[in-house]
C-alpha cells in the first residue's frame, strides 16, 4: 500500500477482507482477486489473530495483496513492533486514536488507514484534525468495534469524502455491495462478517460472489488507489 496520491488511481473500487485467521483462506482470498486483507490485533475479537499466525498469513499472500492491521487504541511502539514483527503493509486504527498518532505513524512511513463513525466518535465532522490519510467510514453502532454486520444509510456520507481517499465499511455483503457502490461511490470496499460462514472464517464463495459484484459497476470517476 502507498501513501495515498490524487495522481495515483485504480480502475475499479479495491476490496478488502477484514478478520482473517487463516492461511488457507487467505491465499484463497488473494486469488479470489482482493486487493487487501486485515488482520485483527484486538484480543476481544473473535478475529484476533496473533504475531505468529499474523505473520504467516501475511508471507503467504502475493505482492498484489496488502497485509493491514486492525488497531484498537495501541500506542506507537506497540503498532510499530507488530509492523515489522508481521511485516505489514499498513495499519487500520479503528477507535479514539488521537491525530498525534496518525502523524506519527505517518512520519515513519506507515500508511495509515483512520476510521470515522456517523454514530459516534470520531465523526466525520473531526475530519479536519487529523492528517490526510486514508479514511475508512462506517457507523459504529454494536457491541465490538468494526461494523458488527449492521447495514446503515451508506448515502449519509455521500459527497463528504471528496477530499480525500475513503473505504466505505459497515453491513455489506455481495447481495448489497453493488448498490452501496452506486449510492457512495467509495475507492474501497472493506467485509467482513458479510462473506463470513462463522465469525473468523470465510466463506470463500461469498468472498468470490462478492469481489464480482463489486466489479460489475463501471465507475463514474477517477477512483484513488488505495491498496497496492
Amino acid at each position: 500500500m502507498e501513501k495515498p496520491s490524487n495522481e495515483i488511481y485504480e480502475s475499479h473500487v479495491q476490496v478488502k477482507v477484514c478478520g482473517l485467521t487463516s492461511v488457507d483462506e487467505a491465499v484463497a482470498c488473494a486469488r479470489a482477486g482482493v486487493d487487501a486483507i486485515g488482520l485483527v490485533f484486538y484480543p476481544p475479537s473473535p478475529r484476533f489473530v496473533d504475531d505468529a499466525l499474523a505473520r504467516e498469513i501475511g508471507e503467504s499472500l502475493p505482492e498484489t495483496v496488502c497485509p493491514v492491521g486492525v488497531f484498537v487504541d495501541e500506542p506507537f511502539a506497540a503498532i510499530m513492533k507488530k509492523v515489522e514483527k508481521c511485516r505489514l503493509g499498513a495499519v487500520q486504527l479503528h477507535g479514539f486514536e488521537p491525530p498525534y498518532l496518525v502523524y506519527e505513524l505517518i512520519g515513519a512511513g506507515i500508511p495509515v488507514i483512520k476510521t470515522f463513525f456517523t454514530g459516534r466518535r470520531p465523526a466525520l465532522s473531526d475530519l479536519r484534525a487529523y492528517p490526510m490519510s486514508v479514511c475508512l467510514v462506517e457507523s459504529g453502532a454494536g457491541r465490538h468495534p468494526g461494523g458488527n454486520a449492521l447495514a446503515w444509510n451508506w448515502c449519509s456520507v455521500k459527497g463528504k469524502l471528496e477530499d480525500r481517499p475513503f473505504i466505505l465499511a459497515g453491513g455489506l455483503d455481495p447481495e448489497n455491495v453493488f448498490d452501496a457502490i452506486k449510492e457512495v461511490l467509495p475507492d474501497a470496499l472493506d467485509v467482513s462478517s458479510g462473506v463470513e460462514s462463522t465469525p473468523g472464517r470465510k466463506d470463500i464463495e461469498k468472498v468470490k460472489a462478492f469481489v464480482k459484484a463489486a466489479g460489475q459497476l463501471a465507475p463514474a470517476r477517477k477512483l484513488r488507489r488505495i491498496f497496492q
